[in-house]
């Protein structure tokens, strides 16, 4: 039992570091955001690919365009500081 509790923390540990990567994307995608980058590059597109599908989830049911700034990337990041929080409170309570 004791190796499928250790199994399972580590998968926890490394779903916990994606979403810590994940959520510096959206920091530094946001950041870009605001100094208007050339559109054709390639680190640019992919940070537009891998953030805009959860920009387009948190606008379609949050109004979140306030006189022009658009606070998707900060309730996406609120929500998934929440995930956080929530694993590592379950991973602690195998032990």
């Amino acid at each position: 039992m004791s190796l499928i509790i250790d199994i399972i923390q580590g998968l926890g540990g490394i779903l916990l570091g994606v979403i810590n990567i994940y959520i510096w994307v959206i920091i530094i995608a946001a950041l870009l955001s605001f100094v208007n980058p050339d559109p054709y590059n390639p680190i640019v597109q992919f940070l537009h690919r891998i953030t805009e599908p959860a920009y387009r989830l948190v606008r379609r049911y949050i109004r979140t365009d306030f006189g022009g700034l658009d606070l998707a990337p900060l309730i996406i990041i609120i929500a998934l500081q929440v995930v956080i929080v929530i694993l590592s409170s379950v991973l602690r309570s195998l032990y």
